[in-house]
């Protein structure tokens, strides 16, 4: 992975006398779609995030960009009338580095404004955890709530993975060096355990006997509850293994070009005149 981001670095660093890179600096919210906040694009349990990145223009429309970004996303029962008997919650930083190519409707040397759109392959990591009432951490994963290694021949999920990242917004030429944006991005994901729900319910006796009592709390919290259920029978459905989780930021970026004094290359063809006359009269 880092081999592979410093060539990137450097087949960058090879074109930049082209004038033709930028710098991009993002801050916006970020969140996640899953089984403990089931709506699309809401923010409404949403954190701070930010980026980085460095991008190259192709073309005048056409933009390649290495991007960073850091942002948590989180989810709550309480927010949710289906599933607040159950209760769980969670918090996870997400950490991404991606590769991007980025689509101008319009060229910004023409035009003011433009809409813009984007897709590309992401590397994320992530980790689950909720913090309790007395101060200390507790990262989900370590304790297999739902029976991974023991159960069913359920496996540990890992915690670093690929995204499809694809998304859009709009762009202004503030000058012809400096652009601002506004824009939202879709990470597709291929986990169903960005919060650590995803299948079924493992028999409380058996969970407790192969990681103890305070995985079956993080397990299943409804029985903390003013006249809460017990906890689930085994086989009882957790989440949807189905729909995988996703996650996606928001905000506004503004991006710098690195050389101010560079100027596009342009070729211009000069337009051939001719003078059409009558010709003398002939003698």
């Amino acid at each position: 992975m880092k081999k592979g981001l410093l060539m990137i670095l450097l087949i960058i660093s090879q074109v930049s006398y082209a004038q033709k890179m930028y710098v991009t600096l993002f801050m916006g919210a970020s969140a996640y779609k899953g089984e403990l906040q089931p709506n699309s694009l809401s923010f409404l349990q949403s954190s701070p995030a930010a980026g980085f990145g460095i991008n190259y223009e192709i073309s005048p429309r056409f933009y390649s960009k290495l991007e960073f970004n850091l942002g948590r996303i989180s989810g709550n029962d309480k927010y949710n009338a289906l599933t607040k008997s159950r209760n769980l919650s969670f918090q996870s930083d997400i950490s991404e580095i991606s590769l991007i190519v980025e689509y101008n409707l319009f060229d910004l040397s023409d035009y003011k404004v433009t809409p813009y759109f984007y897709m590309g392959a992401a590397f994320f990591k992530f980790s689950p955890f909720v913090d309790l009432a007395n101060g200390s951490r507790v990262y989900l994963p370590d304790y297999d709530t739902e029976g991974q290694g023991f159960y069913l021949n359920r496996t540990k999920y890992k915690l670093s993975e690929w995204s499809i990242p694809f998304g859009g917004g709009l762009q202004w030429a503030v000058t012809k060096n400096i652009r601002i944006g506004l824009n939202i991005g879709i990470r597709k994901t291929n986990t169903d355990y960005l919060d650590d729900v995803s299948t079924t319910y493992v028999d409380k006796d058996l969970l407790f006997q192969n990681r103890g009592a305070n995985a079956v709390t993080f397990a299943y919290k409804g029985d903390l509850l003013p006249n809460g259920a017990p906890y689930p029978a085994a086989g009882t459905p957790r989440g949807n293994p189905k729909d995988k989780d996703l996650y996606y930021f928001g905000g506004a970026s503004i991006r710098f070009r690195i050389d101010p004094k560079g100027k596009r290359k342009v070729i211009e063809t000069g337009k051939i005149k001719s003078r059409v006359t009558c010709p003398a009269n002939v003698q």
